[in-house]
């Protein structure tokens, strides 16, 4: 690891004082892990190569033993008495695929539809099980066209997203409960065991619904 101290990395705050919450640092490179004086370097987008060391927080320890050198992370780093220290690492992907379904998710809450219309379609594209919860939520979206995109992108995604869908069956807001019937009828096959399975957990009026699914789907309950 380098020897000097590292030059100014990042104002975190206004010269009034420092800011507490600190800041995230994004790294293609994680040059060298140093588990005995929990320290990392890393190598600084902006900066042609140059490395930055940082002091890990006891808190982070077992996250940094998870990390390896060439990883590409992202870096909570907050000061403490004038120190860089991080507080939490998360690994980024170098698979351009797990990459786009991150930037998407993040997209989701684009105040522009635009923006949020594409990021579902690339979450229903690469079918990504943690999208599922916003997307039920954006079919409440103010757009008619988001709307239709998490509609399409929810049956892509299949099976996982049914438990997420079905107390949409007992929504008092009618588009809602067609919506979700629409959903679980057109995933077909692979939503039956989940929906049994919401069958056994649900209410009277829930378990009405869930049976006439069921059955425009054309399973018996035996």
């Amino acid at each position: 690891m380098a020897n000097e101290a590292p030059a100014k990395l990042i104002s975190i705050g206004p010269k009034s004082g420092t800011k507490k919450d600190g800041f995230n640092l994004v790294t293609e490179n994680v040059t060298a892990i140093n588990p005995e004086a929990n320290q990392i370097e890393v190598e600084l987008l902006a900066y042609d190569g140059k490395t930055v060391l940082l002091d890990v927080s006891e808190e982070a320890l077992e996250d940094l033993q998870k990390i390896k050198i060439g990883d590409g992370a992202t870096l909570r780093v907050v000061e403490e008495n004038g120190k860089r220290i991080v507080k939490s690492f998360r690994i980024r992907s170098k698979d351009p695929n797990i990459q786009r379904a991150d930037a998407a998710l993040l997209d989701l809450t684009d105040t522009h539809w635009l923006n949020r219309k594409h990021a579902i379609e690339v979450l229903g594209e690469l079918r990504v099980e943690a999208a599922v919860k916003p997307l039920v939520e954006m079919l409440n979206d103010e757009v008619g066209d988001v709307r239709q995109r998490a509609y399409d992108a929810l049956i892509k995604i299949g099976a996982p997203c049914v438990a997420d869908v079905v107390p949409l069956l007992v929504s008092e807001e009618d588009d809602l409960r067609q919506s979700a019937t629409e959903i679980l009828r057109k995933i077909g096959k692979p939503a039956v065991e989940p929906l049994a399975l919401a069958l056994g957990e649900a209410d009277e009026k829930l378990q009405k619904r869930i049976m006439k699914v069921l059955d425009r789907m054309g399973y018996k309950r035996k």
